[in-house]
């Protein structure tokens, strides 16, 4: 039997080289970037000329190291860049200490020149730190949201995959990198490139900026059952303003037993502590991600007193919120920023 015919290499028209520039900061996530380079390179091979350059950049100039310890030579510092380039932030753990002021003022000055900047993964933060999403849609990393929304309330961010809002691009983290340089890809030199490079990836299910990031909350929670994922998805929307089981119950024309015997069933506890493990979650990540008073992150999360949100918080990790605090950096691997 003969073997099947391979693909030839697509020709496409020979234009100028679009340049990227990828900001390294310190402890960058790996995938994102490599979701984002790989695409560009493959691009390239099957497109049988030179239609994307890069170069890598970061503080130093010399090197930069990633989140799982890898290090990348960098080919220039923060030079200045063409204006026709595009800038794209890889963060990672602890973005805040990796967005210093050096980094935000060269954001800043290429803005002004007019360069595309975008933010893969936690890179958002380093954008919105430099005032760069000011009034513009983003996305961050779902870990990451909760943080961002309490420190930057101009942004207008939202859960998608991938955003792209005028010159400014925001990935979500992991392979969402890959899906807008797809985008990118489609919008360069046509779908039909952009396929193939997708093919070369073994990647079949490529995103839009309409997909959000997480997993719908039946598959989250591994049951399909309608009114269960409504009454959650009316807890993950109600944090700081808590509903009782009896309004849920309600929300969904059941009543409150009938509640609490569907929760019991699928999820082994009462809707009363599902709930509360919601809001001690987002208070876990506020108190990680962002500087506030733990008086403010137990008010953000549907606690009247303190000392009954330290009481809750200690029963289900083990430790206060305030020695939560305290630990953040202590440990390698955890940072004031949390990300994949």
């Amino acid at each position: 039997m003969s073997s099947p015919p391979r693909k030839a290499t697509q020709v496409v028209k020979e234009v100028a080289p679009k340049r990227f520039i990828f900001l390294l900061l310190d402890r960058f996530t790996m995938l994102s970037f490599a979701s984002a380079i790989e695409p560009l390179r493959i691009a390239n091979r099957v497109g049988g000329a030179t239609l994307y350059t890069w170069k890598l950049a970061g503080e130093n100039g010399e090197t930069a190291v990633c989140s799982n310890g890898a290090a990348f030579k960098l080919d220039m510092g923060l030079d200045e860049i063409d204006r026709d380039d595009t800038l794209l932030v890889c963060g990672g753990i602890d973005v805040a200490r990796a967005s210093t002021r050096a980094v935000t003022a060269w954001l800043r000055r290429e803005a002004r020149r007019g360069a595309t900047l975008g933010g893969l993964c936690t890179g958002a933060y380093t954008l919105a730190k430099a005032g760069l999403l000011d009034g513009r849609k983003a996305t961050i990393h779902w870990e990451n949201q909760d943080g961002f929304l309490e420190e930057f309330e101009e942004v207008k961010l939202t859960k998608s995959v991938f955003v792209m809002d005028g010159n400014r691009l925001t990935t979500a983290g992991g392979t969402a990198s890959l899906d807008l340089m797809l985008k990118i890809i489609a919008a360069d030199h046509g779908e039909d490139l952009a396929n193939t490079v997708a093919d070369q990836l073994i990647y079949n299910a490529i995103r839009t900026d309409q997909d959000t990031q997480r997993l719908s909350i039946p598959t989250r929670i591994g049951v399909r059952h309608p009114k269960l994922s409504q009454v959650i998805q009316m807890m993950e929307g109600n944090i700081e303003d808590p509903m009782s089981p009896a309004d849920l119950a309600e929300e969904v024309g059941m009543s409150t037993r009938q509640l609490e015997r569907l929760f019991r069933r699928y999820l082994n506890r009462s809707p009363k502590r599902y709930y509360m493990e919601l809001r001690l979650q987002k208070a876990r990540n506020l108190l990680m991600q962002t500087d506030m008073s733990v008086i403010n992150v137990a008010l953000a999360c549907g606690f009247a007193s303190p000392s009954h949100f330290s009481k809750c918080y200690r029963s289900h990790y083990n430790t206060t919120p305030y020695r939560e605090r305290g630990t953040q950096g202590a440990m390698p691997g955890i940072g004031v920023r949390l990300s994949i």
